[in-house]
C-alpha cells in the first residue's frame, strides 16, 4: 500500500472516530439540556398548582388540553421527596386512548383539607424530541459532508503534494551508472523533498564517480594482466617444444601452462561478468535462435563424437531480440557444460520452443545443489573450470529478464530457460 494511502486511511479513521465520539457526546449533552429545561417547566407548573391549592383549598379543574396531565392520588405518607422521572403522556383524557407519547413527570406531596395527596404532573416531550431529531439530522449531514470534503481533499491535494516524489522515483528507476544523463531537479515548496532530491543528486554523482573509477581500474588491470600472461604463455610454448627437457620438467611446465591458461580464462570471465552486469555489451539485434542452436551443435560435434554422446534435438523456429555476442556465450557455456560433465556413451537432449530452451544431459547420478548452482566460483569436485560458467548464464538471462532453472528429471541434469513475455 502506498504511503499516501496509509496517511489517508489513518487520517480518515481518526477523523471519523473523533466525529462519532463528538456526535455521541453532543447528543447526550442536548438531551441533558432539554431534560433540565423540562424539569424547570415542571417545577414552575408544580409551584403554580401548589399555590392554587394553598389559596383555594381545592384541586384545579383538569382541562382536556395537550399541554399537561395532572393527577391526584390520596396517600397516607406525611413526608415525600419530590422526584422527576420519565413517564408516558396521554394526549387525550380518555383512559383507553392509545394516542400516547413520551413525557416528563414530577411527583410531589400536597395537602388539601387535612388530607395528603401525591400530585403527578406529566408534560409531553414530543416537541423536544422533534428538536433533538432535527439537530441530530443536521449534525449527521454535516459529518457526512465533512467526511466527503476531507476524502476529496486528501485525494487530490496529496496527489499534487507527492508529485515531486513520484517524479524523483521515476528517475531513480531509470538510473544507470553507465548513463551520463543527470537528474533533473523539480522545484517544490516542501523542504523534505528538496533535501531528498539534493541527497539523491549527491549520491548519483558519487556512484557514477566510483563506477568510472572501478571501471577504469578493471579495464586497466585486465589489460595489464593479459600482457604478462601472454608473455608467459608464449615462453611456455617455446620451452615445451624443447627436446632437451626431461619428463619431470616437461610435466611441471605442462602444469604451469594449464594454470596460466586457467588464469587467463578467469580474467576474461570476470571482465565479461562486469560488462554484462553493467550493460556494456553491444547493441541488440533480431536473431534466429533455432539457427544459433544448430550452429552450436555443429561446433561441438567433435567433442560430442569423442565421448560417443547421442544427441537428440527438437528445434522449432524462434526469433529473439538480443545481443549476438551474449547469446553465443550463453550457448557456449550450456553446451560445453553438458558435454564436459557427461559420461561416455551418454545422451544430450536439446529442445527449443516458443516458450523456452531446454538442454538435458546424463552425468552424475545425484542432483546438483540448486541453491548454489548459479553462484560464482562454486563448482563440482571434478570440475576443471573457474566456476563462472553458470554464473555468466544467469547474468545473461537477467539482462533479458529470462528465467533459468535447474532440475534433475529421470536421471538427467536439466537446464531450462523460459523467455519472458514482451522480451522476445
Amino acid at each position: 500500500m502506498k504511503l499516501s494511502a496509509h496517511y489517508n486511511r489513518s487520517n480518515i479513521i481518526i477523523t471519523v472516530s473523533v466525529l462519532l465520539v463528538g456526535a455521541v457526546i453532543y447528543y447526550f449533552a442536548i438531551n441533558y439540556i432539554i431534560q433540565r429545561q423540562l424539569d424547570r417547566d415542571l417545577t414552575e407548573e408544580m409551584e403554580e398548582i401548589v399555590s392554587y391549592i394553598g389559596s383555594r383549598h381545592k384541586f384545579p379543574v383538569q382541562l382536556d388540553i395537550d399541554q399537561e396531565d395532572v393527577s391526584f392520588n390520596e396517600t397516607n405518607q406525611s413526608n415525600f421527596k419530590t422526584v422527576y422521572f420519565n413517564a408516558p403522556f396521554r394526549k387525550s383524557i380518555k383512559k383507553d386512548s392509545d394516542d400516547d407519547n413520551n413525557g416528563r413527570a414530577v411527583e410531589t406531596l400536597v395537602h388539601v383539607n387535612g388530607k395528603s395527596y401525591l400530585m403527578t404532573i406529566v408534560i409531553s416531550r414530543e416537541s423536544t424530541e422533534y428538536l433533538v431529531q432535527v439537530i441530530a439530522t443536521i449534525t449527521l449531514i454535516l459529518m457526512v459532508g465533512l467526511f466527503l470534503v476531507l476524502l476529496l481533499t486528501n485525494r487530490y491535494v496529496s496527489h499534487d503534494l507527492w508529485k515531486p516524489f513520484f517524479y524523483l522515483l521515476q528517475q531513480l528507476k531509470a538510473f544507470s551508472v553507465s548513463d551520463h544523463t543527470n537528474f533533473s531537479y523539480s522545484k517544490t515548496n516542501v523542504d523534505e523533498f528538496n533535501e531528498l532530491e539534493a541527497a539523491v543528486l549527491l549520491m548519483s554523482s558519487r556512484v557514477r564517480k566510483d563506477y568510472r573509477t572501478l571501471k577504469q581500474f578493471t579495464e586497466n588491470a585486465s589489460h595489464e594482466m593479459m600482457t604478462p600472461l601472454s608473455v608467459i604463455t608464449s615462453k611456455l610454448d617455446i620451452l615445451i617444444q624443447d627436446d632437451s627437457l626431461n619428463p619431470e620438467h616437461y610435466k611441471q611446465l605442462q602444469d604451469i601452462y594449464g594454470a596460466t591458461n586457467k588464469l587467463s580464462r578467469l580474467n576474461q570471465s570476470l571482465l565479461l561478468l562486469v560488462k554484462i552486469e553493467n550493460n556494456l555489451i553491444g547493441e541488440t539485434e533480431l536473431l534466429e535462435l533455432d539457427q544459433l542452436v544448430l550452429e552450436k551443435s555443429e561446433q561441438f560435434q567433435e567433442l560430442i563424437t569423442s565421448k560417443h554422446i547421442t544427441v537428440t534435438t527438437a528445434i522449432a523456429q524462434k526469433t529473439v531480440t538480443a545481443s549476438g555476442q551474449l547469446l553465443d556465450i550463453l550457448f557456449n557455456n550450456l553446451f560445453s557444460n553438458a558435454i564436459r560433465h557427461n559420461i561416455d556413451s551418454g545422451v544430450i537432449n536439446i529442445s527449443l520452443t516458443d516458450e523456452g530452451f531446454l538442454i538435458q544431459n546424463t552425468g552424475s547420478l545425484h542432483p546438483l545443489n540448486e541453491e548454489e548452482l548459479f553462484e560464482r566460483f562454486l563448482k563440482g569436485k571434478n570440475s576443471e573450470g573457474a566456476g563462472l560458467g553458470l554464473a555468466i548464464v544467469k547474468s545473461i538471462c537477467n539482462v533479458y529478464n529470462w528465467e533459468v532453472s535447474y532440475s534433475f528429471i529421470s536421471s538427467l541434469h536439466t537446464f531450462q530457460i523460459l523467455f519472458a513475455p514482451g522480451k522476445v
